[in-house]
């Protein structure tokens, strides 16, 4: 390029990952975040006027990125991971390419773990594609130009079409009958708290991992299909029965393709229910009166079905 030419500009239409020196990892949607600032540290002598400052450590931001079915194994696994409290930490690049898939920039990141994973909306009415949030902490982040180098167009990319917000089934021990028509699951976040170790000089801190937080579930029912849900509230959140560790329910929230094959499942432990709340009434409205449960769990899994052809 001649010395007296800017560089083109572009607008980034793909995003792609790279894990420990894997360039197949996927594609994703979206990402934000991924900054880097520091702190600036003020400093004044004694009863002198002026004021002389510096910049401090640097602070890396979370990075989040939007993902669907258009990754590759490694990272389904390194989610598994996460739910069973594996921190595990991962060296990689975010790179960002143009239209014509030809990589433009990237940014380099080290001792990358998952912090947050939030499940999207599940609606047996909403047929567009769905995506997991996931937020990775890290401990460094370096920014470069692009190689230019073509991406992989990622074969996953054609198995996000498949996955949609409607394609779904929602179990819960004791209660099948009452869930066979789940209408809707929303969204919910698990978070694995990360602490920051200052020592000694060093620029920036190390990330600990530490526990993670599972959340409430809230699923929807017909409140033809309610009756099961009110009884065994009323035993235990009204009357005060005790609950043994033999009654406390698990259940599993499995996700489908377009042609009812497996895509993930999410199975959950210890549940129980906490509230039942059924939806506002009103005379002038004709659709079908539903109730929401909503359940503590005490541990999660997650299992990716396989590696798509």
């Amino acid at each position: 390029m001649p010395a007296n030419q800017q560089p083109r500009t572009y607008a980034a239409a793909h995003f792609a990952l790279e894990l420990d020196g894997k360039k197949d990892v996927g594609l994703f949607r979206s990402i934000e975040g991924g900054g880097v600032k520091a702190d600036v540290m003020t400093y004044q002598n004694g009863a002198n006027y002026d004021k002389w400052r510096s910049l401090g450590k640097p602070k890396f931001e979370d990075i989040k990125v939007q993902v669907g079915m258009a990754m590759s194994l490694p990272f389904y696994e390194w989610i598994e991971n996460f739910f069973v409290g594996i921190a595990e930490r991962k060296n990689g690049a975010i790179v960002a390419a143009d239209f014509y898939y030809k990589e433009r920039a990237r940014r380099e990141f080290t001792n990358a773990m998952i912090k947050e994973l939030t499940f999207p909306k599940l609606d047996g009415q909403d047929k567009s594609a769905a995506y997991m949030t996931v937020a990775l902490a890290v401990e460094e982040i370096l920014f470069k130009k692009g190689s230019e180098a073509v991406l992989q167009q990622n074969h996953g990319m054609q198995a996000q079409k498949l996955w949609t917000s409607c394609n779904f089934r929602f179990s819960l021990d004791g209660f099948e009958q009452a869930c066979r028509r789940v209408t809707k699951v929303d969204a919910f976040t698990i978070k694995q708290n990360v602490l920051e170790y200052h020592s000694g000089g060093q620029r920036h801190p190390t990330k600990t991992p530490s526990q993670i937080d599972f959340p409430t579930l809230s699923f929807y029912v017909p409140e033809a299909d309610a009756d099961p849900f009110f009884e065994h509230f009323a035993k235990r959140g009204i009357k005060g029965e005790v609950r043994g560790h033999g009654a406390q329910k698990a259940g599993t929230i499995q996700t489908y393709d377009q042609e009812l094959k497996p895509l993930f499942t999410l199975e959950f432990f210890e549940a129980d229910i906490l509230n039942v709340q059924p939806d506002k009434g009103d005379a002038t409205s004709e659709e079908i009166k539903q109730v929401k449960i909503d359940l503590f769990t005490e541990k999660m899994t997650f299992a990716y079905a396989a590696a798509r052809p």
